[in-house]
């Protein structure tokens, strides 16, 4: 699945991920804005692993934030950001999976 949201600056958030049994795996986090140093990207993507694919967007965003290190900037995006554009990829795959 993918979810992408696009944020007031104009930066595009896109996350990719799987829904198995319920939770989210193999997520990956990218788009055009910036992490800096680039080594918080693996954690801010483990925070979501593993997570309940219903969790509200707001405990999302915060387990998002909890996964930042102190010494790590988000450039252009946000945790909620993230947590949009997953909840963005789950809505669009609900809508589909309706069609079928």
């Amino acid at each position: 699945m993918q979810g992408r949201f696009k944020t007031a600056g104009g930066k595009l958030v896109v996350v990719d991920f799987d829904v198995e049994q319920g939770r989210l795996g193999n997520v990956v986090i990218h788009g055009d804005f910036f992490v800096y140093p680039e080594e918080a990207y693996p954690l801010l993507a483990a925070a979501l692993e593993g997570a309940p694919a219903d969790l509200p967007l707001s405990n999302m965003a915060e387990r998002l934030a909890a996964a930042i290190p102190p010494d790590a900037d988000l450039v252009g995006t946000s945790p909620e950001a993230i947590a949009t554009a997953i909840q963005r990829g789950l809505t669009a795959n609900e809508s589909e999976a309706g069609r079928d």
